[in-house]
């Protein structure tokens, strides 16, 4: 059939797309690490990731599980970190770590052909990393450092503050660093942290891409003899303490000439029924480039280059957060007009035209996270990571394509009280 290129083909809105979320196959390792693997892609690349419940949530002192995360490639029994480096660079492979509040995490991206040459260090890294004296010197030198140039942005600062306010300095999502919790930590901590949480911790895996035909067995059988799932996860209870006060502005550069504006409510994890609505709300609001917020305060008053809205991606606590930076003149006339938006919020409800573009917009973010192995297998992370399963997510889609204006409206009423708003502008 020849394509007569005269005609315009049919324009087709994203929410009448029926979404399937791939399923992902699962087995466990003797001893007993559950495995997510999602065979999919036509190239012959693999990630596969260890993630561990070793964040800050689980240390007994600052930075400790940061840094144990960050020296996981700075030395093991065997090899120095120089030769760690060499062999994963050799094989054309990336090995990355990450350390978050509840988790953290050992990444690994490579060529599938390469694994079996690969999978032995990252284990060699989970078992017998010694983090060398030395090394840690230069990671407290170079912390050091990078903490004393961020201390100098408004932006950084104005991060660091809007936690504290809503979670409590105390809390794992609101506590941060100074340059004393690097000079007071302790070999030997890091030691006891990576023995407790990483060698003998809680462990699940993650893979995905062109996955080899006999990779659970090399799973299997260089991660399944390690002294993995010997403990249950520690259940450890992070009790908030919000500031009472709820404005706040800091002088941090008196010449400074822009100011970072945070804005930030507390708000229920992914499990309350009101969290995936709540997420067209908040694109309508500020949650994408066509939003009320980028409309009025970037389009219209050119306050700003950009502002957001989001809700945190938090396991336990959560939070409902605006961020922009603007000029120091107009800081106060910004948050104004977000009260603005939340007003009319609250007393209009959206006109269809609007919900419905903004309907196309998440799912077609929701296409765009479909597509490819990787990115499939980071959503089932989530999921499993959350104590969710697929249901959430048909249940989410349906909830973007059904919920009406008359809800969100209510919603907006429920959530959207500049009274329940912390609100912060660091200069």
């Amino acid at each position: 059939m020849t394509l007569n290129r005269t005609i315009t083909p049919p324009i087709t809105d994203a929410v009448s797309f029926d979404l399937q979320l791939k399923k992902c196959n699962q087995y466990q390792l003797d001893n007993g690490v559950p495995v997510y693997s999602l065979d999919a892609g036509t190239q012959e690349v693999l990630l596969i990731e260890w993630v561990f419940y070793a964040g800050n949530w689980y240390e007994q002192k600052n930075i400790v599980a940061a840094t144990t995360n960050f020296m996981l490639k700075n030395g093991t029994a065997k090899r120095n970190a120089f030769s760690i480096n060499e062999h994963f660079e050799f094989y054309g492979a990336y090995l990355n770590r990450s350390c978050y509040n509840e988790t953290a995490t050992i990444t690994l991206h490579c060529l599938s052909k390469h694994i079996s040459e690969l999978l032995p260090v990252v284990a060699e890294i989970i078992a017998a990393s010694v983090f060398p004296e030395e090394e840690l010197n230069t990671y407290r030198r170079n912390q050091k450092q990078r903490l004393e140039v961020n201390l100098k942005k408004c932006d950084f600062i104005a991060n660091r503050l809007i936690d504290e306010y809503v979670y409590g300095i105390q809390h794992p999502y609101g506590k941060y660093t100074s340059t004393l919790d690097y000079d007071n930590l302790n070999r030997e901590e890091l030691v006891a942290f990576h023995r407790s949480f990483y060698t003998e911790g809680n462990c699940t895996i993650f893979t995905a891409g062109k996955i080899p035909a006999n990779l659970d067995k090399q799973l299997n059988e260089i991660f399944g003899k390690l002294p993995l799932q010997q403990k249950t996860i520690p259940v450890i209870e992070h009790p908030l303490h919000p500031s009472t006060e709820k404005k706040f502005s800091i002088i941090n550069d008196a010449e400074g000439v822009q100011g970072a504006i945070r804005m930030a409510r507390p708000f229920p994890n992914r499990h309350h029924p009101d969290y995936s609505k709540v997420q067209i709300l908040n694109n309508v609001f500020g949650g994408f480039f066509g939003s009320r917020l980028m409309s009025n305060i970037r389009e219209d008053k050119g306050y700003t280059y950009g502002i957001h809205s989001y809700i945190q991606n938090h396991i336990h606590d959560s939070a409902w957060m605006i961020s922009t930076e603007a000029g120091r003149e107009v800081c106060e006339a910004t948050i104004q007009e977000v009260y603005k938006e939340m007003q009319v919020l609250c007393n209009e409800p959206i006109e269809e035209d609007e919900l419905s573009l903004v309907r196309n917009y998440m799912i077609g973010s929701v296409l765009g996270e479909l597509d490819g192995p990787f990115q499939l297998i980071s959503r089932w992370k989530n999921y499993v990571l959350n104590g969710v399963d697929e249901n959430y997510f048909y249940n989410s889609v349906a909830q973007i394509k059904t919920t009406g204006a008359d809800e969100l409206q209510d919603l907006a009423k429920k959530y959207l009280n500049p009274d329940s708003f912390y609100e912060l502008v660091v200069i």
